[in-house]
């Protein structure tokens, strides 16, 4: 009966247990799928690379010849197998007639000669794979990410390497192995076919992209934004500092990675980073007060260099006036007064209502995570800070100082939208729908909006980037005050923030929009130098291509 039981009864399931005992099923990882930019150049694709396992034979020990490879394989490639764990290893792969890994991407030129000199060796088995290459390096790394591995599997963990994982995975296949007591093969077969994953186009113009790299220094933190005003298409994005993303294809110690965080070069600082927007505020300021009509095109406000209020006075930057201003100037000047009048008019509340039309305090929704930037208001004082909004606070928030705070991304997308007249969500991928939303401005404020912009090219804090043939620019340039001036001196980290944006077109193509914020700058010319730089290179690259266009 017990004999019945175990061979009728328990048929199925005991027949289930053999099987198991020497049936292997492995996964085959499936090419991934290559990262574009809008010309077809490839950001992130593949490269084959060449393994070298030794495969065990069943010896207890080594033979003399089987010594002599291994001695040849460690003097062509100058690696060690001398260490303890690597012979247990390979004495263990020997005797159970394993295999164990030898060596990892081999170079061809060593790879020949290893096979020149064993052709047939039952030792030696050559396995080839596909790596994760990143062919221009750094360049736009926090658009792209990078892969590590978990559980033998290599996923994204950063960037559109991890937002589209499954797109650009593909399907794994399956192979089923036969084994022996001892693990040897005695049987494979592939059950299912690897798929390759979809490639992934994105916006970015890897010309541009490079141009820009070389422009701002390595040595520098920030952000560089290039967006196409009418689309959303990003061309260019640059944060400071930046990493390889080749660094996570290999395991890397603690020591490395906490080395690696010191200046957070993983902070896209293009969308996850906010700072005061400065003076660019002002554009906000004068679209509000001219919409609420308290100003129109032809007022004009004289600064003395100062005004009174509440008890104290509010300097301008330019301690001794600038005189008699009309609103472009006051925009081109950079001059404070004008706008601390504006506030004893204005409530903090109407800001906050017109910074919101152009994008500002919250999110873009592009695809990346991003911070909703701040915009504050009389309830959100009250919320966050436990007192009320005081009316001397509205004269800083007029110049963009307060608690405001803005991405580079929400001032690429609002200085595109004083020149379309609306919002458009920034996209990274060409595939994306473009959304749009009304500025809801009056057609006369944009008119005096893109006048100003021109102003401080002509005549103001920008005019050293008007100068650049075959290139029409509009501009404005910032400083972000972090800290009280009798402080800013003691520590590097206290000096402003510097931006420069604008919109600029080389003859009849289409225009862009370019932002640059440097952190602890001092002034906003370091910022603005990067951008001549920038539209300089721009320009040569643009003949360049009309040169080898016409030949």
């Amino acid at each position: 009966m017990r004999l019945f039981y175990l061979q009728i009864y328990l048929t199925h399931e005991l027949f289930s247990r053999a099987q198991k005992n020497y049936t292997r099923i492995s996964t085959i990882a499936p090419q991934r799928g290559n990262i574009l930019d809008c010309h077809g150049n490839l950001l992130a694709t593949n490269r084959p690379v060449t393994n070298i396992y030794w495969q065990g034979t069943g010896n207890r020990v080594f033979t003399m010849q089987q010594e002599e490879i291994l001695k040849y394989i460690a003097e062509i490639c100058q690696k060690d197998f001398d260490d303890e764990t690597t012979i247990q290893a390979l004495k263990h792969a020997e005797r159970t007639k394993r295999k164990t890994p030898l060596l990892q991407d081999v170079s061809f030129d060593i790879l020949s000669k290893i096979i020149e000199k064993f052709p047939d060796c039952e030792n030696i088995n050559i396995e080839k794979n596909q790596k994760r290459f990143y062919p221009h390096k750094t360049v736009a790394s926090h658009i792209l990410g990078y892969i590590g591995s978990m559980q033998d599997e290599t996923t994204g963990k950063m960037g559109l390497e991890l937002l589209f994982e499954k797109t650009l995975r593909g399907q794994d296949g399956q192979l089923i192995r036969m084994i022996n007591s001892y693990g040897s093969n005695l049987y494979q077969q592939e059950v299912q076919k690897a798929s390759s994953g979809a490639d992934i186009q994105t916006t970015l113009d890897l010309d541009l992209q490079k141009i820009s790299e070389q422009c701002f220094e390595k040595s520098l933190s920030g952000a560089l934004i290039i967006l196409d005003p009418h689309t959303g298409a990003i061309k260019t994005l640059i944060s400071r500092p930046t990493f390889d993303p080749s660094l996570f294809l290999e395991p890397i110690s603690s020591t490395k990675w906490l080395s690696l965080q010191e200046k957070r070069p993983f902070l896209n600082r293009a969308f996850n980073a906010a700072y005061p927007p400065a003076s660019l505020f002002k554009l906000v300021t004068i679209s509000a007060a001219l919409e609420l009509e308290l100003i129109n095109f032809d007022t004009i406000i004289e600064c003395k260099g100062y005004i009174s209020f509440g008890g104290r006075r509010y300097h301008c930057n330019k301690r001794s006036g600038h005189g008699p201003l009309s609103i472009s100037e006051w925009i081109a000047k950079s001059c404070n007064i004008p706008f601390y009048e504006l506030g004893k008019q204005i409530s903090v509340d109407e800001l906050a209502e017109y910074a919101q039309r152009f994008g500002l305090g919250q999110k873009t929704n592009i695809i990346f995570n991003e911070h909703p930037g701040l915009v504050p208001t009389t309830q959100w004082k009250v919320e966050a800070k436990g007192e009320r909004w005081w009316p001397g606070e509205t004269l800083s928030a007029t110049i963009g100082q307060s608690y405001y705070l803005a991405t580079p991304i929400q001032i690429a997308r609002m200085i595109a939208g004083i020149f379309t007249g609306y919002l458009v969500v920034p996209r990274i991928l060409e595939n994306e729908p473009i959304e749009t939303q009304p500025l809801g401005l009056k057609p006369e404020t944009i008119k005096i909006l893109k006048h100003s912009l021109k102003t401080v090219v002509t005549q103001g804090t920008g005019s050293t980037v008007n100068k650049i043939d075959a290139i029409k620019i509009y501009a404005k340039t910032g400083t972000a005050q972090i800290s009280s001036l009798t402080h800013r001196w003691q520590n590097s980290q206290l000096l402003e923030h510097a931006w420069f944006v604008g919109r600029f077109q080389y003859k009849k193509t289409e225009p862009l929009i370019l932002v640059i914020l440097v952190e602890h700058a001092g002034t906003s010319r370091l910022a603005t130098s990067i951008a001549k730089k920038i539209l300089m290179n721009y320009r040569s690259y643009k003949e360049e291509q009309e040169k080898s266009l016409n030949v």
